[in-house]
């Protein structure tokens, strides 16, 4: 199964990203139902690597905090793969992701290193179509100040993903109270 452990968006930080998002107006917009911080991507498991996952991050603790967006960046260098809203890094999401991190090892997955940068995905650019970089310049110079928040966080969850045609699904498999 495809997995990846990610913070829900309150209502609140649901409603501050769809004005954003609707004034990009390209791209393959992420539905609002999919809007997530991720913690880690698992990439495909086998279900006892899940039940140990799902064992080991039901013993993680932190306390909640509040969510803030920082900013709306595009990613993937001359050629954007993505926008997204970043999201400030303080310490207890730097404690969640790296226990969440330690407990995927525990179940014996392993993960890349890599440097965490916390955002929400508004819009992917698929390979196949051009962006109008004009336009996304002009995106970014209007909202690439973008401040929200703060949003309570007192939850993460384990998502399954299942990739369709229209863009993947996420299915929340466990709901991990902060």
């Amino acid at each position: 199964m495809r997995v990846f452990v990610g913070v829900p968006l309150d209502d609140a930080a649901i409603e501050a990203l769809l004005p954003v998002q609707e004034a990009l107006r390209q791209g393959r917009l992420v539905d609002e139902e999919n809007f997530h911080l991720t913690l880690a991507f698992l990439d495909d498991q086998p279900e006892a690597a899940l039940a140990e996952l799902d064992a080991a991050l039901q013993d993680i603790r932190v306390s909640p905090w509040e969510m803030e967006f920082t900013g709306i960046e595009a990613k993937g260098g001359r050629r954007p793969a993505l926008v997204w809203a970043e999201v400030a890094k303080v310490e207890p999401l730097r404690q969640l992701h790296d226990k969440v991190r330690g407990a995927a090892r525990l179940a014996g997955i392993d993960l890349p290193r890599e440097r965490f940068r916390p955002h929400v995905t508004l819009a992917r650019f698929p390979r196949s179509r051009p962006v109008d970089m004009g336009r996304l310049t002009a995106f970014l110079s209007e909202f690439g100040g973008f401040r929200a928040g703060p949003f309570a966080v007192d939850r993460f969850c384990l998502y399954g993903s299942t990739l369709t045609p229209d863009g993947p699904v996420y299915d929340v498999l466990a709901d991990y109270p902060l």
